[in-house]
């Protein structure tokens, strides 16, 4: 299976770090973006991708969530989810990354075909190669905290020891 790798660092003895690098849903790894159309169900509702189901979580129960799960693209849900007009859940900084989490593994529960590739990516690291997220991604210069690719790394080792 052909990786698209890009080398992280090399230590002092000469080991190359290599890693899985993603981002873009059209290319090989697109489908670990929160974009990819990989709906599911979750919480008694369908998502159609992750990206509306982490958007929605920011105002759970009320009329917003449904407006962002109604969103007809990923990138309008996040619009409406990213508006700070918009009344956010007082304990979302606390909630985000599980939120997350239960997304990204009910999405790769629900379709095979990725997570089969998810799988197959082996003991890779995972990185979001976003130049604007240093929170979810590795950020322009590789100094993100890549929590995106973390939390697909802990998804992978969850769906490994249940196969």
């Amino acid at each position: 299976m052909h990786f698209e790798c890009k080398i992280v660092n090399a230590n002092k003895k000469g080991y190359i770090k290599m890693a899985i690098m993603f981002y873009k849903v059209n290319n090989m790894y697109g489908c670990f973006s929160n974009f990819s159309k990989h709906g599911f169900e979750l919480d008694g509702k369908y998502w159609l991708t992750s990206e509306h189901y982490f958007q929605a979580q920011k105002f759970v129960r009320s009329d917003i969530e449904e407006e962002v799960r109604l969103a007809s693209t990923p990138m309008e849900a996040a619009r409406i989810g990213r508006d700070r007009n918009k009344p956010l859940r007082k304990d979302w900084e606390d909630v985000k990354n599980d939120i997350m989490k239960k997304a990204v593994l009910e999405k790769f529960r629900t379709h095979k075909e990725i997570q089969d590739l998810l799988i197959a990516t082996g003991d890779e690291e995972l990185i979001e190669e976003t130049t604007d997220d240093y929170y979810w991604g590795c950020g322009a210069d590789g100094t993100g905290k890549n929590v995106l690719g973390k939390i697909l790394m802990d998804v992978r080792s969850i769906l490994k020891a249940s196969s």
